[in-house]
């Protein structure tokens, strides 16, 4: 069976702050609301209506979150970089005749835009799956490694019974996600090919930073 490594979305391969916080801002002009968007980026990962419910009452959340998404493509798409060796990262799985992909917590549509504008080619993207939901995506597809940057994501590979390989880009420290039960800990994206490489010639002995 070809390997197949998951990869999150938000601040794993993308780095979503700088349009998600314009996004944010644009919904508070729209709506009258206070939202504080230099705090709401601080803590991405979860679902759009986790955070929303901290700025609207619980009975707008659901309308508010479809005006988010539907002003997010013009506002956010191209606000919001790749994260650095994200494009490495998924041509590492592929130079090995692996398969990629992307399951995330974020609108499938937005997401899938996102990836289109910065190149990035995962073979699957399965949106608004949070935590130990994403088992299931993982699970259908086979991933046998899962790259994310919250302790949302280490649930989520646990679940599925995937090696939880993290990176510390988000808003998750190191010592987080390892408290969390991530099996590998790296700095970022830029050491996951040599780690990838590691895995494949003795998947026991690869490096646990």
């Amino acid at each position: 069976m070809a390997l197949t490594v998951g990869f999150d979305l938000d601040m794993t391969l993308i780095d979503s702050r700088p349009g998600i916080h314009a996004c944010y801002l644009a919904l508070a002009e729209r709506t009258g609301a206070y939202i504080d968007a230099d705090l709401a980026v601080t803590r991405l990962g979860p679902p759009l209506a986790e955070e929303l419910v901290n700025w609207f009452p619980a009975e707008q959340v659901p309308a508010m979150a479809d005006l988010y998404r539907e002003m997010y493509p013009s506002i956010a798409v191209t606000a919001t970089p790749a994260m650095a060796g994200a494009k490495e990262a998924i041509e590492a799985v592929r130079a090995v005749g692996g398969r990629t992909m992307v399951v995330t917590a974020k609108y499938e549509p937005n997401a899938k835009l996102h990836l289109a504008h910065l190149g990035l080619e995962p073979d699957v993207v399965v949106g608004d799956l949070w935590a130990e939901q994403k088992a299931e995506a993982l699970r259908e597809y086979g991933a046998s490694v899962y790259v994310g940057d919250h302790v949302g994501d280490v649930r989520g590979a646990r679940a599925a019974g995937t090696l939880s390989v993290a990176v510390a880009t988000g808003p998750c420290d190191a010592d987080e996600l390892r408290a969390a039960g991530a099996d590998v800990v790296l700095d970022d994206l830029t050491a996951f090919p040599a780690w990838l490489t590691a895995y494949r010639e003795a998947p026991g002995a690869a490096p646990r930073a």
